[in-house]
Protein backbone atom coordinates (compact mmCIF):
# COMPACT_ATOMS: atom_id res chain seq x y z
CA UNK A 1 0.00 0.00 0.00
CA UNK A 2 0.98 3.51 -1.00
CA UNK A 3 1.04 6.19 1.83
CA UNK A 4 2.14 9.52 2.94
CA UNK A 5 2.87 12.62 1.13
CA UNK A 6 3.46 10.88 -2.20
CA UNK A 7 1.05 8.97 -2.55
CA UNK A 8 -1.39 11.33 -4.66
CA UNK A 9 1.66 12.02 -7.11
CA UNK A 10 1.74 7.78 -7.37
CA UNK A 11 -1.65 7.66 -7.82
CA UNK A 12 -1.82 10.37 -10.36
CA UNK A 13 1.30 9.18 -12.42
CA UNK A 14 -0.56 5.63 -12.99
CA UNK A 15 -3.44 7.57 -13.86
CA UNK A 16 -1.66 9.34 -16.13
CA UNK A 17 0.03 6.29 -17.83
CA UNK A 18 -3.46 4.90 -18.49
CA UNK A 19 -4.73 7.79 -19.88
CA UNK A 20 -1.55 8.77 -22.35
CA UNK A 21 -0.38 5.08 -23.00
CA UNK A 22 3.63 6.25 -22.47
CA UNK A 23 5.43 9.42 -21.24
CA UNK A 24 8.93 10.44 -20.68
CA UNK A 25 10.81 10.58 -17.64
CA UNK A 26 11.40 14.36 -18.36
CA UNK A 27 7.58 14.74 -19.26
CA UNK A 28 6.66 13.50 -15.92
CA UNK A 29 8.98 15.34 -14.10
CA UNK A 30 8.37 18.47 -15.57
CA UNK A 31 4.37 17.46 -15.02
CA UNK A 32 4.91 17.04 -11.32
CA UNK A 33 7.44 19.23 -10.87
CA UNK A 34 10.35 16.64 -9.54
CA UNK A 35 13.35 15.75 -10.86
CA UNK A 36 14.00 12.94 -13.28
CA UNK A 37 15.63 11.14 -10.60
CA UNK A 38 12.41 11.24 -8.27
CA UNK A 39 10.38 9.70 -11.06
CA UNK A 40 12.53 7.21 -11.96
CA UNK A 41 12.38 6.75 -7.67
CA UNK A 42 8.78 6.48 -7.82
CA UNK A 43 8.83 3.88 -11.10
CA UNK A 44 10.43 1.75 -8.19
CA UNK A 45 7.97 2.14 -5.88
CA UNK A 46 4.85 1.49 -7.69
CA UNK A 47 7.08 -1.85 -9.58
CA UNK A 48 7.66 -2.99 -5.53
CA UNK A 49 3.65 -2.13 -4.97
CA UNK A 50 2.83 -4.99 -7.77
CA UNK A 51 1.75 -2.05 -10.35
CA UNK A 52 3.58 -3.51 -13.47
CA UNK A 53 5.03 -0.25 -14.55
CA UNK A 54 8.49 -0.76 -16.66
CA UNK A 55 10.71 1.79 -18.50
CA UNK A 56 11.92 1.43 -21.96
CA UNK A 57 15.01 3.46 -23.53
CA UNK A 58 15.07 4.04 -27.57
CA UNK A 59 13.33 5.56 -29.67
CA UNK A 60 9.37 5.54 -28.89
CA UNK A 61 10.66 4.14 -25.25
CA UNK A 62 9.22 5.86 -22.29
CA UNK A 63 7.84 4.94 -18.93
CA UNK A 64 4.02 2.86 -19.71
CA UNK A 65 2.06 0.13 -17.86
CA UNK A 66 1.67 -3.42 -19.06
CA UNK A 67 -1.31 -3.68 -21.93
CA UNK A 68 -4.40 -4.42 -19.82
CA UNK A 69 -3.60 -3.49 -16.77
CA UNK A 70 -6.04 -2.31 -14.60
CA UNK A 71 -6.04 0.04 -11.74
CA UNK A 72 -5.74 -2.24 -8.52
CA UNK A 73 -8.21 -1.41 -5.74
CA UNK A 74 -5.32 -0.89 -3.10
CA UNK A 75 -4.47 1.98 -4.70
CA UNK A 76 -8.13 3.57 -3.73
CA UNK A 77 -8.44 4.74 -0.13
CA UNK A 78 -11.92 3.58 1.22
CA UNK A 79 -12.72 7.24 1.09
CA UNK A 80 -12.03 7.38 -2.53
CA UNK A 81 -13.52 3.96 -3.40
CA UNK A 82 -16.32 5.47 -1.58
CA UNK A 83 -16.41 8.82 -3.79
CA UNK A 84 -16.48 6.25 -7.06
CA UNK A 85 -19.53 4.42 -5.45
CA UNK A 86 -21.28 7.42 -4.73
CA UNK A 87 -20.69 9.63 -8.05
CA UNK A 88 -22.13 6.30 -9.79
CA UNK A 89 -25.35 5.78 -7.23
CA UNK A 90 -25.96 9.94 -8.35
CA UNK A 91 -25.65 9.25 -12.15
CA UNK A 92 -27.55 5.84 -11.59
CA UNK A 93 -30.62 8.81 -9.71
CA UNK A 94 -30.18 11.00 -12.64
CA UNK A 95 -31.28 7.97 -15.22
CA UNK A 96 -28.04 9.29 -16.86
CA UNK A 97 -26.97 5.77 -17.07
CA UNK A 98 -28.17 2.10 -15.92
CA UNK A 99 -25.04 1.80 -13.22
CA UNK A 100 -26.72 -1.32 -10.80
CA UNK A 101 -24.72 -3.80 -12.14
CA UNK A 102 -22.02 -1.93 -12.00
CA UNK A 103 -22.43 -0.34 -8.67
CA UNK A 104 -22.45 -4.17 -7.79
CA UNK A 105 -19.38 -5.34 -9.15
CA UNK A 106 -17.45 -2.46 -7.36
CA UNK A 107 -18.99 -2.94 -4.28
CA UNK A 108 -17.81 -6.64 -4.76
CA UNK A 109 -14.07 -5.18 -6.07
CA UNK A 110 -13.95 -2.48 -3.52
CA UNK A 111 -15.22 -5.51 -0.39
CA UNK A 112 -18.70 -2.72 0.19
CA UNK A 113 -21.95 -4.06 1.83
CA UNK A 114 -25.07 -2.94 0.38
CA UNK A 115 -25.38 -0.01 2.96
CA UNK A 116 -26.69 3.31 1.53
CA UNK A 117 -25.97 6.66 3.13
CA UNK A 118 -27.26 8.51 0.84
CA UNK A 119 -30.11 9.00 -1.69
CA UNK A 120 -30.00 10.79 -4.92
CA UNK A 121 -32.88 11.78 -7.10
CA UNK A 122 -33.21 14.45 -9.83
CA UNK A 123 -36.37 13.40 -10.98
CA UNK A 124 -39.39 15.67 -10.23
CA UNK A 125 -42.56 14.42 -8.00
CA UNK A 126 -44.80 12.41 -10.08
CA UNK A 127 -41.61 11.41 -12.28
CA UNK A 128 -42.92 9.88 -15.62
CA UNK A 129 -41.75 7.08 -17.98
CA UNK A 130 -41.61 9.72 -20.70
CA UNK A 131 -39.85 11.79 -19.34
CA UNK A 132 -36.80 9.29 -18.34
CA UNK A 133 -37.15 8.03 -21.66
CA UNK A 134 -36.60 11.66 -23.07
CA UNK A 135 -33.36 11.72 -20.98
CA UNK A 136 -31.98 8.80 -22.44
CA UNK A 137 -32.92 9.61 -25.43
CA UNK A 138 -31.15 12.96 -25.16
CA UNK A 139 -28.09 10.95 -23.51
CA UNK A 140 -27.63 8.17 -26.67
CA UNK A 141 -27.90 11.24 -29.44
CA UNK A 142 -24.69 13.23 -27.51
CA UNK A 143 -22.65 9.73 -26.87
CA UNK A 144 -23.46 8.98 -30.42
CA UNK A 145 -23.23 12.46 -32.00
CA UNK A 146 -26.48 12.07 -33.29
CA UNK A 147 -28.61 14.97 -34.49
CA UNK A 148 -32.51 15.28 -32.90
CA UNK A 149 -35.48 17.03 -33.81
CA UNK A 150 -37.84 18.24 -30.67
CA UNK A 151 -41.20 20.46 -29.98
CA UNK A 152 -39.57 23.63 -27.65
CA UNK A 153 -41.88 25.64 -25.84
CA UNK A 154 -40.42 29.33 -24.54
CA UNK A 155 -40.92 30.96 -21.20
CA UNK A 156 -44.12 32.45 -22.61
CA UNK A 157 -45.28 29.21 -24.67
CA UNK A 158 -44.43 30.02 -27.93
CA UNK A 159 -43.71 26.68 -29.92
CA UNK A 160 -40.90 26.27 -32.31
CA UNK A 161 -39.65 22.90 -34.21
CA UNK A 162 -35.86 22.90 -33.30
CA UNK A 163 -33.40 20.44 -35.10
CA UNK A 164 -29.78 20.61 -32.48
CA UNK A 165 -26.91 18.58 -32.24
CA UNK A 166 -26.71 18.14 -28.67
CA UNK A 167 -23.30 18.35 -26.92
CA UNK A 168 -24.06 18.57 -22.99
CA UNK A 169 -26.51 17.79 -20.44
CA UNK A 170 -26.47 20.53 -17.01
CA UNK A 171 -28.45 20.83 -14.07
CA UNK A 172 -28.58 23.78 -11.97
CA UNK A 173 -30.99 25.24 -9.49
CA UNK A 174 -33.80 21.62 -9.88
CA UNK A 175 -34.02 21.86 -13.63
CA UNK A 176 -32.10 20.18 -16.41
CA UNK A 177 -30.63 22.05 -19.73
CA UNK A 178 -29.77 20.73 -23.02
CA UNK A 179 -26.69 22.87 -24.82
CA UNK A 180 -26.06 21.78 -28.01
CA UNK A 181 -26.03 23.70 -31.70
CA UNK A 182 -29.29 24.69 -32.97
CA UNK A 183 -29.78 24.36 -37.28
CA UNK A 184 -32.77 26.76 -37.13
CA UNK A 185 -31.13 29.27 -35.15
CA UNK A 186 -27.26 28.08 -36.74
CA UNK A 187 -25.88 28.88 -32.99
CA UNK A 188 -25.33 28.14 -29.91
CA UNK A 189 -28.28 27.47 -28.03
CA UNK A 190 -29.51 26.52 -24.29
CA UNK A 191 -32.62 24.40 -23.95
CA UNK A 192 -34.51 23.81 -20.67
CA UNK A 193 -35.29 20.00 -20.96
CA UNK A 194 -38.90 20.14 -19.48
CA UNK A 195 -40.10 22.17 -22.42
CA UNK A 196 -38.88 19.85 -24.62
CA UNK A 197 -41.32 17.57 -26.17
CA UNK A 198 -41.52 14.65 -28.65
CA UNK A 199 -37.68 14.14 -29.30
CA UNK A 200 -36.50 12.05 -32.22
CA UNK A 201 -33.50 10.75 -33.41
CA UNK A 202 -32.37 11.82 -36.93
CA UNK A 203 -30.30 9.82 -38.90
CA UNK A 204 -26.79 10.77 -39.78
CA UNK A 205 -24.09 12.25 -37.25
CA UNK A 206 -22.48 15.75 -36.35
CA UNK A 207 -19.01 16.75 -35.91
CA UNK A 208 -18.31 18.04 -32.33
CA UNK A 209 -18.20 21.82 -32.95
CA UNK A 210 -16.54 24.55 -30.28
CA UNK A 211 -19.48 24.93 -27.99
CA UNK A 212 -19.19 28.45 -25.65
CA UNK A 213 -19.13 27.94 -21.90
CA UNK A 214 -22.62 26.98 -20.62
CA UNK A 215 -24.71 30.12 -19.48
CA UNK A 216 -27.53 29.23 -17.82
CA UNK A 217 -28.42 32.60 -16.43
CA UNK A 218 -31.98 34.28 -17.69
CA UNK A 219 -31.61 34.99 -21.71
CA UNK A 220 -34.32 36.78 -22.21
CA UNK A 221 -34.45 38.70 -25.28
CA UNK A 222 -35.73 42.42 -23.29
CA UNK A 223 -32.48 41.93 -20.69
CA UNK A 224 -32.33 42.24 -17.09
CA UNK A 225 -34.40 44.37 -14.81
CA UNK A 226 -33.88 45.49 -11.24
CA UNK A 227 -36.62 44.96 -9.10
CA UNK A 228 -37.49 45.95 -5.72
CA UNK A 229 -39.92 44.03 -3.77
CA UNK A 230 -42.18 43.77 -0.92
CA UNK A 231 -43.19 40.77 0.66
CA UNK A 232 -45.66 39.61 3.05
CA UNK A 233 -44.65 36.93 6.01
CA UNK A 234 -46.21 34.03 4.38
CA UNK A 235 -44.21 34.40 1.54
CA UNK A 236 -41.20 33.49 3.19
CA UNK A 237 -41.08 30.28 2.49
CA UNK A 238 -40.87 30.53 -0.88
CA UNK A 239 -38.37 32.97 -0.39
CA UNK A 240 -35.56 30.45 0.99
CA UNK A 241 -36.63 28.36 -1.58
CA UNK A 242 -36.37 30.61 -4.56
CA UNK A 243 -34.77 34.07 -3.71
CA UNK A 244 -32.23 32.77 -1.07
CA UNK A 245 -29.11 34.38 -3.33
CA UNK A 246 -30.44 37.85 -2.40
CA UNK A 247 -30.53 39.86 1.42
CA UNK A 248 -33.46 40.22 2.71
CA UNK A 249 -34.55 43.00 5.04
CA UNK A 250 -37.47 43.01 7.27
CA UNK A 251 -38.98 46.13 8.12
CA UNK A 252 -40.54 47.25 11.05
CA UNK A 253 -44.53 46.11 10.10
CA UNK A 254 -42.74 42.68 9.66
CA UNK A 255 -42.80 42.52 6.09
CA UNK A 256 -39.87 41.83 3.83
CA UNK A 257 -38.00 44.05 1.05
CA UNK A 258 -35.55 42.89 -1.08
CA UNK A 259 -33.79 44.39 -4.48
CA UNK A 260 -33.21 41.29 -7.37
CA UNK A 261 -32.50 40.77 -10.38
CA UNK A 262 -35.43 39.07 -13.15
CA UNK A 263 -35.68 38.72 -17.06
CA UNK A 264 -37.51 41.48 -18.50
CA UNK A 265 -40.35 39.43 -19.88
CA UNK A 266 -43.67 37.98 -19.71
CA UNK A 267 -42.15 35.16 -17.53
CA UNK A 268 -41.74 37.81 -14.64
CA UNK A 269 -45.12 39.00 -14.64
CA UNK A 270 -46.41 35.51 -14.35
CA UNK A 271 -44.27 34.65 -11.78
CA UNK A 272 -44.82 37.56 -9.60
CA UNK A 273 -48.46 36.65 -9.89
CA UNK A 274 -48.17 33.26 -8.64
CA UNK A 275 -47.79 35.06 -5.28
CA UNK A 276 -51.03 36.43 -5.37
CA UNK A 277 -51.42 38.84 -2.52
CA UNK A 278 -48.11 38.10 -0.83
CA UNK A 279 -45.71 40.38 -2.85
CA UNK A 280 -45.79 44.21 -3.89
CA UNK A 281 -43.69 44.94 -6.76
CA UNK A 282 -42.31 48.61 -5.23
CA UNK A 283 -40.30 49.21 -8.88
CA UNK A 284 -39.84 49.56 -11.67
CA UNK A 285 -42.94 51.57 -12.28
CA UNK A 286 -43.59 49.49 -16.00
CA UNK A 287 -43.46 46.00 -14.01
CA UNK A 288 -46.28 47.28 -11.25
CA UNK A 289 -48.03 48.54 -14.33
CA UNK A 290 -47.49 45.14 -16.34
CA UNK A 291 -48.62 43.05 -13.03
CA UNK A 292 -51.52 45.33 -12.41
CA UNK A 293 -52.91 44.66 -16.02
CA UNK A 294 -52.50 41.22 -16.16
CA UNK A 295 -54.42 41.33 -12.74
CA UNK A 296 -57.11 42.87 -14.32
CA UNK A 297 -57.46 40.63 -16.73
CA UNK A 298 -57.47 38.02 -14.70
CA UNK A 299 -60.08 39.02 -12.42
CA UNK A 300 -62.28 39.94 -15.90
CA UNK A 301 -62.50 36.40 -15.84
CA UNK A 302 -64.53 35.57 -13.11
CA UNK A 303 -67.18 38.61 -13.20
CA UNK A 304 -70.62 37.45 -12.99
CA UNK A 305 -71.87 35.70 -16.47
CA UNK A 306 -68.35 34.59 -17.45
Amino acid sequence: MLVGMQNGRLFEMVYLLLERGAMTASELAEHFEVSVRTIYRDVDLLSGAGVPVYASRGKGGGIRLMEGYVLDRSLLTPGQQDEILFALQSLQATHALQAEELLSQLRGLFCRGQEEWIEVDFSPWGDLCEEREKFNLLKTAILERRPVAFDYHNNIGEKSERQVEPMKLCYKSGGWYLQGFCRLRQAARTFKICRIKRVQLLEGSFEKREMPPVDLQWTSSGGVLQVRLRFEQGAAHRICDELSRYPVRQEEDGSLTMTAFFPDDEWTVNYFLSFGTLVQVLSPEALRKAVRQKAEKIARFYEPGN
